[in-house]
């Protein structure tokens, strides 16, 4: 049973229109109204299970008015079901300055869950690691995009999961590999769901052979996830400044002088040179003794 003046924040599906829950169509069927970033869309999907529900139009053009509407609508005691094109509003969605108002306002805010794209790729991609982190949509130029993954190359115990739009897929994917190097691997993710569902997994320095041997690879709405940086990766945690000069001093003086000098020079972190030195060098040396830093 619905409640006056409450919005219902409805998960619809990301393509297959079955993957829609019992309780989701429910609420659809009963609200007064259901406030959609496309009206020809979800009206497709309401006439599939025959729910003739009035729809309004809520997107990024008009979201400031029609909230203006929404709220007016709550306050007389109606109940309105707020949906996107696909998944769940609020998420790379419209919505979100909608129930930030409507929750000022003092009315109820109730979620329905249901389809998301991100976790249906990350479910599905077989990556490992204890964390994710959703970004949505990187910025459309290559110089802001790198700035953006390079914000993000210290995050090593992450899967990062992006959204990104068919006609930018190939220069993504090269700026990925221009900042994160050629061996974490991306789960290629795309419609999802849908009759062309692929979910591709491959190192990055593969990735652009493999979409660019199928133009139809290249087509449609994509997920991205890039796996977290190898333990080698991690564990070097030096720049290549401080790695190239270490290496120099390395061939000209004992190792732990060259360490110490290194770390004069660069700033890096004495242990995290020493044991990179070890790891270099291959050969058994004393434990350095040295102050914490």
């Amino acid at each position: 049973m619905l409640t006056k003046s409450t919005l219902y924040v409805v998960a619809t599906p990301i393509g297959n229109l079955r993957d829609i829950s019992l309780r989701a169509l429910d609420v659809l069927t009963a609200v007064d109204a259901v406030a959609a970033e496309h009206v020809h869309i979800t009206q497709r999907l309401l006439a599939q299970h025959a729910i003739y529900t009035r729809i309004i139009t809520l997107n990024q053009h008009n979201e400031r008015a029609a909230t203006g509407k929404i709220s007016g609508m709550l306050a007389a005691q109606k109940s309105v079901a707020l949906v996107t094109d696909a998944g769940t509003p609020g998420v790379s969605d419209p919505g979100a300055l909608l129930i930030r108002h409507v929750k000022e306002q003092g009315h109820r805010v109730v979620p329905i869950p249901g389809a998301n794209a991100a976790v249906c790729a990350l479910s599905a991609s077989g990556l490992v690691a204890p964390h994710f982190l959703f970004y949505g949509f990187l910025p459309a130029k290559s110089v802001e995009r790198q700035r953006k993954l390079e914000s993000l190359k210290s995050l090593s115990s992450c899967i990062l999961i992006f959204h990104e739009a068919p006609h930018r897929l190939l220069e993504c994917i090269t700026d990925m590999i221009v900042v994160f190097g050629k061996q974490r691997q991306i789960t290629i993710a795309r419609e999802l769901t849908k009759l062309f569902e692929t979910i591709y997994t491959v190192d990055l320095g593969n990735a652009l052979t493999w979409l660019q041997s199928d133009e139809n690879q290249q087509k449609g709405e994509f997920v991205l996830l890039l796996s977290p940086a190898a333990a080698s990766e991690n564990n070097k945690e030096i720049t290549e400044q401080a790695e190239h000069t270490l290496h120099i001093l390395m061939e000209n003086m004992p190792l732990k002088q060259a360490v110490q000098l290194t770390a004069e020079i660069t700033g890096e972190n004495r242990k995290k040179l020493y044991a990179f030195a070890l790891s270099k060098k291959g050969s058994v040396v004393q434990p350095l003794k040295m102050q914490d830093d």
